[in-house]
């Protein structure tokens, strides 16, 4: 969806507005292609009458260039009046196989 909406390619255009609502620097990276030192962001993506349309995560290298795929991980996207969004992962319990209810 995020490919077909071309909100990357809307958003380098002008079309639409990026701005970061967050940004850290970890600590450690679990990915071998985001060496430390690059910039974790959470950024936002805003239409001509500031709707928020798109939510993107991505690494940021020390050099400025994109980590991981070199684009960004869409979180949310808002299509035709309809937000989709991925649900961040909560840990469940392990199901103790010697219980009933």
């Amino acid at each position: 969806m995020f490919n077909e909406g071309r909100f990357w390619e809307r958003t380098q255009a002008g079309e639409l507005r990026a701005v970061v609502a967050k940004e850290r620097i970890p600590s450690e990276v679990d990915d071998v292609t985001i060496p430390l030192g690059s910039v974790s962001q959470e950024v936002r993506y805003y239409d001509q009458d500031n709707n928020e349309v798109a939510r993107i995560h991505w690494y940021i290298k020390p050099d400025g260039s994109i980590g991981g795929s070199g684009l960004p991980d869409p979180k949310r996207l808002m299509v035709n009046g309809i937000l989709y969004r991925l649900e961040k992962k909560t840990a469940q319990p392990d199901a103790d196989p010697t219980t009933t209810d």
